[in-house]
């Protein structure tokens, strides 16, 4: 019996692929995003993504803090406190 191992069909990404890929990333980003007749390199495109979701994790940090803290200042009987947890269901 010959060994025969199943061959997957290659997925790699074209440079084409690559570059729409960027440019719509670029689009998604608002420091670089608005300026769409300024094509950033690919290193900016990258960088300022990450500086991004930096920013997007600390700004989900500091207001699940804020809501723990508001949380705790709500009697957990009052109108209030069933609309938040109505909204976090």
């Amino acid at each position: 019996m010959s060994s025969r191992r199943s061959r997957q069909p290659s997925t790699r990404i074209t440079d084409d692929q690559i570059i729409q890929l960027l440019a719509k990333l670029q689009q998604l980003l608002p420091e670089i995003g608005n300026h769409r007749s300024n094509k950033a390199s690919a290193s900016k495109v990258l960088q300022e993504t990450c500086n991004y979701v930096r920013s997007l994790h600390r700004e989900v940090d500091d207001l699940s803090d804020r809501l723990s803290q508001l949380l705790s200042t709500i009697d957990s009987q009052s109108p209030e406190a069933a609309i938040i947890q109505s909204l976090l269901m």
